[in-house]
């Protein structure tokens, strides 16, 4: 059994992982810039009762790292994402959520050895729970699962 620190660590580097994905999505949908984007979810998201939702405390380090980490690596991750896509299909006919989720989830993959492959694909897999059915849930499982294979040799 997990240790009551490692549980919250954990449940900590979940509420980043959500907050990373909405983030992302915020991101995508304004074009907010990187810098704003962090210090809103700092100061008005993270740990935030907005509209009598409570969000969890994050892992602000490892929000950072993901938010950070796909800006940067955009067009790496969506090359890697769309290499798994079927023939007739692009990374713009996912929907934006869906987008956000692989690209944060294919991002740890490549940039966050020290997590391993099984935590990742399924943190991210509860993250596609709040949005989506199951269908979706073993689409994102599949493909992050072939990212895996590519980058974690």
């Amino acid at each position: 059994m997990p240790s009551p620190t490692a549980k919250s660590r954990s449940q900590a580097r979940a509420a980043a992982r959500l907050a990373a994905v909405q983030a992302l999505y915020q991101q995508e949908m304004e074009g907010t810039k990187l810098v704003s984007l962090l210090h809103e979810f700092h100061q008005h998201r993270l740990g935030a009762t907005i509209d009598d939702v409570e969000y969890a405390e994050a892992d602000l380090a490892f929000f950072d790292d993901i938010v950070k980490g796909v800006d940067a690596r955009r067009g790496e991750i969506d090359g890697l994402i769309s290499s798994k896509l079927a023939a007739d299909w692009t990374l713009d006919r996912l929907d934006k959520p869906m987008r956000q989720i692989l690209r944060a989830g294919t991002y740890e993959l490549l940039a966050r050895p020290d997590v391993p492959v099984g935590a990742v694909i399924s943190e991210y897999l509860d993250v596609t729970d709040a949005f989506y059915d199951r269908r979706e849930k073993g689409f994102a499982n599949g493909l992050l699962d072939a990212i895996a294979k590519d980058v974690r040799r």
